[in-house]
């Protein structure tokens, strides 16, 4: 196909369209702390039939210090936006979108504000799992560090300013001596869920009123059977 106008006719149809169409679909949130589970749910109510917008998944980044995915660098900014466009294009605007509780960026890439502000004020899920729970699964996707534990250690060195040189000195020496549990442990205690307590009461209002969802333990069937009951409430 030709585009009339050219390459700058596209970026800026798509530019122009994105606040038009974030605003025009109803969303349901799915919050929860770090490791519940939220893209394993995501995934299965993709699965199960209902309207899913994975923003980590089109910025090929799990949206965290630690989130780069090694061996799959994240789009431009350009692109991001045009794979954004042509997924929200192509919901029904009758029906809801499951999207992740994400914050304005992802990774390098900027969220349209549009959608942040859409997202922000909509209803809400709270995903709730034991801690054992969440420790495990982290293990389980991000497995790429237990292969290579000096890019685990080269990815907490950049809390060294938010936790200090000798807090993520000693995760280091533990990640090298084999024992990443105890080190993915602290770092949800330490500090992903109490930036995360922080950050959610500030920016999703519905979070206050959000049901709370427990699925019976971390496995895809677990999320299969919990995605199966929301897309038929809804």
């Amino acid at each position: 196909h030709v585009i009339e106008g050219g390459y700058k006719a596209s970026r800026g149809a798509v530019l122009a369209a994105l606040p038009v169409l974030a605003p025009s679909l109803r969303y349901r949130v799915v919050c929860g702390p770090t490791g519940s589970g939220k893209t394993r749910l995501l995934q299965a109510l993709e699965e199960a039939g209902a309207q899913v917008l994975d923003l980590e998944g089109l910025a090929n980044h799990r949206s965290s210090v630690l989130g780069l995915i090694p061996g799959q660098p994240q789009p431009s900014q350009k692109r991001f936006d045009t794979l954004l466009w042509d997924k929200l294009r192509g919901f029904e605007p009758q029906r809801p979108v499951y999207v992740e509780s994400e914050s304005r960026k992802v990774g390098n890439l900027a969220v349209p504000e549009a959608l942040i502000t859409a997202m922000r004020a909509s209803p809400c899920l709270d995903l709730a799992l034991p801690t054992d729970e969440r420790v495990h699964l982290l293990l389980e996707d991000y497995a790429f560090f237990a292969r290579d534990p000096e890019l685990f250690c080269e990815r907490l060195g950049a809390l060294t300013q938010l936790r200090g040189r000798e807090q993520v000195q000693a995760w280091q020496a533990l990640v090298r001596a084999g024992n990443l549990e105890t080190v993915v442990r602290e770092l949800l205690v330490k500090h992903y869920d109490p930036g995360y307590a922080a950050s959610i009461s500030r920016n999703f209002a519905g979070h206050a009123t959000a049901p709370t969802v427990t699925p019976r333990d971390r496995s895809p069937a677990a999320m299969a059977e919990l995605a199966r009951v929301l897309a038929a409430e809804a």
